[in-house]
C-alpha cells in the first residue's frame, strides 16, 4: 500500500510482487501512477483482521493518502506529516494550503493518542501521536498564512532525478 507517488522515487513494489505471487499495489485514485488497485478517498482495505481507512491528505502530491486504523490508534501519514514537519510542497502537485487543510482536518482531528508513522525521519525517530505534532511540530503549529510563508523559504535543492523521470513510468512505489 502506497501513501504517494513521485516520480523520483523508487519503488519496491514490482520486486515485492515478483516474490509474493498475487501481491497487488494498492494507491489514491487521484496519483496518477500505475496500481492494481486505485482507492477513492473513504475506501476501505482489510489485511485479515486488520481494516485500514484510506483518507485523501493532498498536499504534498494530488494523490496523497493517510491510512488509519482506528482499531489500533494508529494512522501512516506518508510524507504529509512527518515527525516535527512535512512533506515539501515546491515541486510536483506540491500545494501548502492544501497539506495545511489535510493535516488540520484529516489527521490532527484525530484522537490526541493516536500513534503516526510517517514514510521517514531523518533523525531516526520511527512515530509520533497526534497530540504531540500539534503541539511541536514546528510548521503545522503556526496559522494558515505563516505555514504558507514558512513553506516558501525551505530553500531545498531541487531533486537531481525528478526531471528524468518519464510520466508514462509512474509505477507506485512502497512509501
Amino acid at each position: 500500500m502506497n501513501t504517494h507517488m513521485h516520480a523520483d522515487h523508487v519503488t519496491g513494489t514490482g520486486k515485492l510482487k515478483s516474490l509474493l505471487p498475487g501481491t497487488k499495489s494498492v494507491i489514491g485514485a487521484n496519483s496518477g501512477a500505475q496500481a492494481d488497485v486505485h482507492l477513492n478517498d473513504g475506501a476501505t482495505v482489510s489485511v485479515g483482521s486488520i481494516k485500514l481507512l484510506a483518507v485523501a491528505t493532498p498536499g504534498h502530491t494530488n494523490g496523497c493518502l493517510t491510512y488509519i486504523c482506528h482499531d489500533q490508534a494508529m494512522a501512516f501519514t506518508g510524507d504529509t506529516l512527518l515527525i516535527r514537519g512535512c512533506g515539501r510542497t515546491d515541486f510536483q502537485e506540491g500545494s501548502s494550503e492544501s497539506l495545511y487543510n489535510s493535516v488540520h482536518t484529516k489527521i490532527f482531528t484525530l484522537p490526541e493518542h493516536y500513534t503516526l508513522y510517517p514514510a521517514h525521519d531523518y533523525k531516526g525517530q520511527t512515530a509520533t501521536t497526534v497530540g504531540e505534532e500539534k503541539k511541536y511540530n514546528p510548521r503545522l503549529t503556526k496559522n494558515l498564512k505563516e505555514f504558507i510563508k514558512i513553506m516558501d523559504n525551505l530553500n531545498l535543492p531541487y531533486p537531481k532525478m525528478i526531471d528524468k523521470a518519464l510520466p508514462a513510468n509512474r509505477v507506485c512505489g512502497i512509501y
